[in-house]
Parts: C-alpha cells; structure tokens; sequence
C-alpha cells in the first residue's frame, strides 16, 4: 500500500470505531435505548471494549499469516477505542446506575465478583493507553514497551470472564468469545516457542538467507541508508548487538562478491535491520548498491558478525568518535542506547567535510535535544565558503578535550578511514588516554582493501606450493590429490568439486567453520573477519574466501 492508502485506511478505522459509540449516543438523546435504557448503554459499551480488543490481539496473527503488513497501523486505534468504550462502560455503571455513589459501587463489587474481574481488566488497560503514543514508546524503549503492552493479554481475559459471569442464562456468546480469545493467546504461545528457538539458534550461530529491501533513506547527497527486512514480514531471522556488521552477497557483472557493512540501525528494532552506504565512484558494490537496489528487492547476506560491542555493560560512560560513513556502528551505538534510556554519558564527536557531508544530522540533533546525557559535537574539515559556525577542522587534541571532560579516564570507540583512525590513537595516547581503553572498528581497514584491491592476500609461510610446470593446481596434503584451479572459483568450490570435504556453514568468510591451513602458495581473501591474530600467525585462511592463480597446497 502506498503512503495515502495508509493514511486513507486508518482514517477509515478511526471513524467505523466511533460509529458505535455515535450511534448509542443518538439513541439516548432520542430516548431509543428501550424500557431499561441504563443496563442497555452498560451492555453495548461493554460489548464494544471485548469486540476491540479481541480485534487488537487479531491484528499480529493476521499480519503475519496474510503478509497485510499495513495492518499494523490500525492495531493502536484498537486499543484506544477499547480502552474508550471500557471506560465508558464502567463510567455509565458509576454514574447512572451507582448514582456517583462510591460505597454503593464497592458494596456491588463485593455482593458480585465480576465487577472485581471487570475492573481490573480496565485497570490493565491504563497504562496501555498512557503509553501508546510514540513520544511514550521512545521513552520506554522497545523492550520495555512490549512487555508492558502483554497486559492487553490480561485485560482481554478478564473482559471475557467479566462477561460470561455477568450472564445468567444464554452463555453462547461469551464462550464464543473465549474460543476466539482461546485461538489468538494459543496462536502466541506457539509462535513465541518457535521465536524463542529461532532466537536461541541466532544466538548460538550466524544466519545467512534473503531478506527484503523495505525502505531506501537518502541521508545526504552521496549516503542512502538501505532497510532490510524479512520477506514474511515478521522479526528478523537473527539478532544482532550494537556495533556488529552483516556480510551482502552480491552477483555483479556475472560475478559473486560479498561485502561487509555495519548494521546501523539499533537492536531494540526487531522487525529490520539497516545499512548506511556512501556512494564511492570507484567502489563497485557501493555504486551498485546506490544505482540498481530498489525498494521490493531481495538480497542475500549473513548476520551478524563483529567485536565492536557496546551495549553499556562494558562502562559507564562512553566516547564515540567518527569520521565520514564511520558513523554507522556508532550511531547504532548511540540509537540503542538512548532506546534504552542508558544513564551514562554519551560524548560523541563526528568529524565530516562540509555541513551537506553530515549523517543523520537531523536525528542526531533530535538525540541531543530529547537526552541530556547525549554530548554532540562536530568538526568540518571543509568549512569554507559555508554557514557553519561550529567547530572545524579535523580530530585534534583541542577539539577532544573541548568535547570530553577527564577524557583520559574514558572508554573510547573510534570508526572512520584508517588514517583518521591512526591520527585520532596518537592524540588520545598523547593526551594520557591508556590503549586498553581505545577500541577501533577494524574491518574498516579490511573493507577499504577490499575496496581499492578486491581481495586481501595471505601468503604461505612455506613457500610456493609445488607445480609441475603446467596449469596451476590446488593440493591437498592430507587427501593426496591435485587438482586444476579455476581462478573465478574459491578454494571451497573446488574442493567440492573434487569430492574433499571441507566443513563450511555461512560462505561469507565470518564463521570461521571453514578453517584450514595454508601450506604453500598465496591466496587471495575478499573477507577474513573470523580470523585471529594468532590464525593468522599459523598460516590460517578461509575455504570459503580463498582464491589463487598460483599453485597453493593445503592441509586438507
């Protein structure tokens, strides 16, 4: 559905939902309610609050089963007019037939139990009409909304026991009720079995498939932001924690490359997952990306992967510096953290080329203004002939200790180009700040490469592999054969081919199950995240990334 169809739909709901209320009231103007016109108005108000908020917990099955995502929008108008006619229900009690009398309702309440029942439904839903706004959500954070959001479970149980106690002859329609209550709350104990397994499964090991482009965000001239969601429309197949990247693979010009990208968006969104690219006209995925992803098209990648962590248990403040599209882990860093209403102080200095080259301004003006614990500063290097009344120039030693109070005792997280992040340690370092407490994004550095050369390269400690003076070939030393490379083919192709097992899972070089060892030659690596220091110490590549021209012997 478009924009205006949405907009159409929900006004269309918020109109249908008066109606009843609309109509009840012309009735008591016109005296048409019947010989008992107070019971009939407690009964049709009640009614109303059962029927809207059965049709609140029926929006998310009925999102996930039909894939009518745009139902979501009408699932807070539902809630509202239930909260509405459930008030209104207890409001026509109190008043007309109570008489305002407050010890005349509690004597009620105790003579018959399912006013008890009743009203703590109704009471159940106070908060969730409190906080249904999206000023509340932000506050609350995602987490902590949905599960105060689960006392719609609770107030839908005791409107329909409400009802079936309050009836004293014909039970069909209050049983009918509970079987649909019945059907919805077991829909969601299933479902919820089958998240939670799929969470712990995303936990314990990376996820690799498709997902859909749900959303293309221009953030400036050269940047978009890309938003991947699932295909089925539910939550993501994977979870992720601030700061860690995704791997896309991609097939450009008949030719399959994968590339690593931060996720920039925040945890605390279940429902997708974003990248922030900038368009470099000599780097092929991005103008890829930039110039044929649309919006509806679908994409392979593998998430997540990466040790850039911070999640506010490693400290209690935290520094975040960035320079340029180096803001992507941080301002995921920063998005989950404010979700989460950490206490901590946030100093985050960016450092970017003019005021048109500054990502997420806007949003992160909006962080500023909404937290006071979150510290914006930004330098320019290329200033002139602008507005900008800030800061300019690059990372410098003055502009840190103007943005960062005891910076020295700080826990500092810095992503950018190499050579703005090599600059920035030797200022921290000589403003006293320890180098345990300095973390950089390091596949940065693997990407540039990437980026400029393709592939990274690792060479043998051994020397060349043996060739016979042919074609290169590919050895295994420890199944005795030889075979033919094919240099458009990794090493764990062609050992497929050749019917030696090499154990993989993700194909995107960030598992680390496809480990094995490099006896001789040099071989090529596009991707080599999970590998150590000390791996690469021992020689160790990755099957699945490796690619060579010349002969190579493995121990395989």
């Amino acid at each position: 559905m478009t924009d205006s169809d949405i907009r159409f739909a929900k006004f269309l709901v918020l109109v249908n939902a008066a109606v009843p209320g609309v109509l009840l009231t012309w009735d008591a103007f016109h005296h048409a309610l019947g010989a008992n016109p107070v019971n009939f108005a407690i009964l049709t108000t009640g009614l109303m609050a059962l029927i809207f908020l059965v049709l609140t917990l029926l929006v998310t099955p009925l999102r996930k089963i039909t894939g009518w995502n745009w139902l979501i929008f009408s699932r807070r108008t539902f809630g509202l007019y239930a909260f509405f006619y459930a008030l209104a229900h207890f409001s026509i009690f109190f008043t007309l037939d109570r008489s305002f009398s407050v010890s005349s309702t509690l004597h009620e309440m105790v003579v018959r139990k399912y006013l008890i029942i009743g009203s703590i439904g109704l009471l159940a839903m106070v908060p969730l009409a409190v906080t249904s706004t999206n000023a509340m959500i932000k506050r609350l954070g995602a987490k902590r909304w949905h599960a105060l959001h689960r006392l719609a479970y609770v107030a839908a149980i005791c409107g329909v026991i409400h009802y079936y106690m309050q009836v004293k002859a014909d039970v069909r329609q209050p049983l009918a009720f509970a079987g649909v209550l019945t059907v919805l709350l077991g829909y969601r104990v299933v479902t919820a079995k089958k998240n939670g397994a799929a969470q712990t499964a995303a936990k314990s090991k990376i996820w690799s498939g498709p997902l859909r482009v749900a959303r293309i965000i221009r953030q400036t001239p050269d940047v978009q932001t890309f938003r991947f969601a699932s295909p089925d429309g539910g939550p993501l197949p994977f979870q992720h924690q601030p700061g860690q990247y995704l791997v896309l693979s991609l097939m450009i010009n008949g030719k399959k490359i994968n590339r690593p990208y931060t996720i920039s968006s925040s945890p605390t969104k279940p429902d997708y997952c974003e990248i922030t690219v900038k368009r470099e006209e000599i780097g092929l995925v991005s103008r890829h990306l930039h110039d044929t992803l649309r919006e509806g098209d679908t994409i392979n990648l593998t998430a997540p992967t990466g040790r850039f962590i911070f999640d506010g248990r490693q400290a209690k403040s935290i520094v975040l510096i960035a320079g340029g599209v180096g803001i992507t882990p941080l301002m995921a860093i920063t998005r989950y953290l404010t979700d989460q209403n950490w206490k901590g102080d946030i100093y985050f200095a960016y450092a970017a080329k003019t005021p048109n080259d500054i990502i997420f301004r806007k949003e992160l003006d909006d962080l500023k203004a909404r937290f006071p614990n979150l510290h914006v500063h930004v330098t320019l290097s290329r200033a002139e002939d602008t507005d900008w009344t800030g800061h300019k120039g690059r990372v410098s030693a003055e502009f840190l200790m103007k943005c960062v109070p005891e910076l020295s005792t700080r826990l500092v997280y810095i992503c950018g180009p190499n050579a703005m992040m090599t600059m920035t340690v030797q200022v921290l370092r000589d403003l006293g700040v320890p180098a345990e407490q300095i973390k950089l994004e390091e596949f940065i550095a693997a990407k540039q490469m990437a980026a400029d050369a393709g592939m990274t390269c690792v060479e043998a400690a051994n020397g060349a592999a043996p060739n016979d003076g042919g074609e290169p070939k590919l050895t295994f030393s420890r199944s005795a054969k030889s075979v033919a490379l094919a240099p458009d083919k990794t090493l764990l192709e062609i050992a497929e081919d050749a019917g030696v097992k090499i154990d993989f899972e993700c194909r995107s070089g960030i598992c680390g199950t496809c480990k094995t060892r490099l006896l001789g030659g040099c071989v090529m690596m596009e991707t080599q995240d999970a590998l150590t220091s000390e791996d690469k110490g021992r020689n160790i590549i990755l099957m699945c990334q490796a690619r060579a021209s010349g002969a190579v012997t493995v121990e395989a």
